[in-house]
C-alpha cells in the first residue's frame, strides 16, 4: 500500500524557496556577486568576472549574513573547491553544462606525493553555512569502471583503492541545499558528513556506498542511479551511513527513483549497509559503538537491480582487534516503506514501517523547516 505523505508533501512545498528563473532572463532579474567565466560573462550580468571558483568563493565576505552569488557560466571548470565562506550560493547557467570538475582517488598520489586517501579526494568540500547550489553538475573525473576492471587496478579493500568523492558536506556545514544538480563519481560519491542539507531533484551516480556520512539528509524527487560494477559479484551498496546514535536521523529518500546503468544485473545492488568508523579509546583503535547507520526509503521506485534482502552487513575493526567483525543491519537502523517499481520486496532483512511510524518522518523531524 502507498500512503500520500500529504503533510510531508505540503512541509516540503512550504519549505521550498522560489525556483530559479530561465537563463535567458538572469540578468534582469536575479543579480550575482560574482561570475565564474569571462571579463564578457561579468559584463553580461553587471557583476566581476573570476578565472575560477575559488577566486570567486575568496572574494565572498567571510562573515557573510546574505547570499553571495556566484554564477558559473558553460564550462568544464577543473579544480578542487573548497567553501568555507557562509551564505555562498553556486548557481550554474546549465545544469549539465555548467561542471565542477576535478580528479582524484584514494589509491593515486596527490601532488604532495602522499596517496589521497578517500577524505581528501572531494571535488567540492563545503564547510560553511547555508550553503546553496542549483542547476550545475559536480563531478569526480576518476575512470573507476576502466581502473577496478583492469588486470592490476586500484581497487582494494584496504584503503587504497578507486574511492572518488564529488561533494562532501564537511564540518561547519549546515543548512546546505543542493537543487537540480548532477553529482556524479564512481565509488563514495556524495559524503555528506556534518549539519543539515536538502537534496531535491538531483542525479546521484555509484556503485559502491557512494553516498555515505553522519549528516542528516532529505533527498527529495531524486534519481539515484547505480553504475555498473563487473568484477563483483555484488554490484553496489547504495548507501553506508554512520550515523551518531543521539541523532534521531540519518539518510531519508522521499520519492526518489532507484535506477541503473545497462548491465547491472537484477538483484545485486543492496540499499545499503552500516558503516561504523573507527576512534581511539584508551586501550586501542577499533569501531566505534556511537556510530549505528541510519538511513530510510519513502514511496521511492525502485528498478530490479535492489536485492530482494534490501540491507546486508559492513565490516569494522572489532574491539579485540580483528577488522573483519561483522555490523548487522538489525544492529542499525534501516527502514522502508511503500516501495513501488520491479525492485519492491518485502525486504528480509531491516525493518518494514507501519503507515504510522512514516507518517512521523518528515523534512521538518529530519532536517527541520526552511
Amino acid at each position: 500500500m502507498r500512503l500520500s505523505f500529504s503533510r510531508r508533501q505540503a512541509l516540503v512545498a512550504a519549505a521550498a524557496l522560489p525556483m530559479m528563473a530561465p537563463p535567458s532572463s538572469w540578468a534582469a532579474v536575479a543579480p550575482y556577486d560574482a561570475v565564474l567565466g569571462t571579463s564578457d560573462s561579468g559584463r553580461r550580468v553587471g557583476a566581476p568576472s573570476y578565472p575560477t571558483l575559488s577566486a570567486a568563493i575568496a572574494a565572498a565576505p567571510a562573515d557573510g549574513r546574505k547570499p553571495f552569488r556566484i554564477l558559473i557560466t558553460r564550462g568544464i571548470w577543473t579544480e578542487q573547491v573548497v567553501v568555507d565562506k557562509p551564505f555562498v550560493h553556486l548557481i550554474g547557467e546549465d545544469r549539465s553544462g555548467s561542471v565542477i570538475n576535478h580528479l582524484a582517488a584514494s589509491g593515486l598520489a596527490a601532488p604532495d606525493g602522499r596517496m589521497w586517501g578517500t577524505f581528501r579526494t572531494p571535488t567540492l568540500f563545503v564547510r560553511a553555512p547555508d550553503f546553496r547550489a542549483e542547476n550545475l553538475t559536480i563531478n569526480n573525473a576518476f575512470d573507476g569502471l576502466a581502473e577496478m576492471t583492469k588486470p592490476n587496478g586500484l581497487h582494494s579493500h584496504n584503503g587504497a583503492g578507486p574511492q572518488a568523492v564529488a561533494l562532501m558536506m564537511d564540518k561547519g556545514s549546515d543548512r546546505a541545499v543542493v537543487r537540480n544538480c548532477d553529482i556524479l563519481s564512481y565509488q563514495d560519491t556524495l559524503f555528506p558528513d556534518a549539519g543539515a542539507t536538502l537534496f531535491e531533484n538531483c542525479l546521484i551516480t555509484g556503485s559502491y556506498d557512494f553516498i555515505f556520512g553522519g549528516g542528516r539528509v532529505w533527498f527529495e524527487r531524486c534519481e539515484i542511479r547505480s553504475r555498473l560494477r563487473p568484477a563483483d559479484p555484488v554490484e553496489g551498496y547504495i548507501v553506508a551511513p554512520s550515523t551518531p546514535i543521539e541523532q534521531d536521523y540519518g539518510f531519508v529518500f522521499h520519492d526518489c527513483r532507484l535506477t541503473r546503468d545497462a548491465g547491472v544485473m537484477r538483484g545485486s545492488v543492496f540499499l545499503g549497509r552500516p558503516w561504523r568508523p573507527s576512534s581511539t579509546f584508551p586501550d586501542g583503535r577499533y569501531g566505534d559503538p556511537k556510530f549505528v547507520g541510519a538511513a530510510t526509503f519513502l514511496d521511492c521506485w525502485m528498478d530490479d537491480h535492489i536485492a530482494p534482502a534490501g540491507w546486508t552487513e559492513m565490516w569494522y575493526t572489532g574491539r579485540d582487534g580483528n577488522p573483519r567483525t561483522m555490523l548487522q543491519p538489525e544492529d542499525a537502523r534501516f527502514a522502508s516503506f511503500g516501495s513501488r517499481g520491479p525492485g519492491r520486496a518485502d525486504f528480509s532483512r531491516g525493518k518494514r514501517l507501519t503507515i504510522e511510524q512514516a507518517r512521523r518522518i518528515d523534512i521538518a523531524a529530519v532536517i527541520g523547516r526552511r
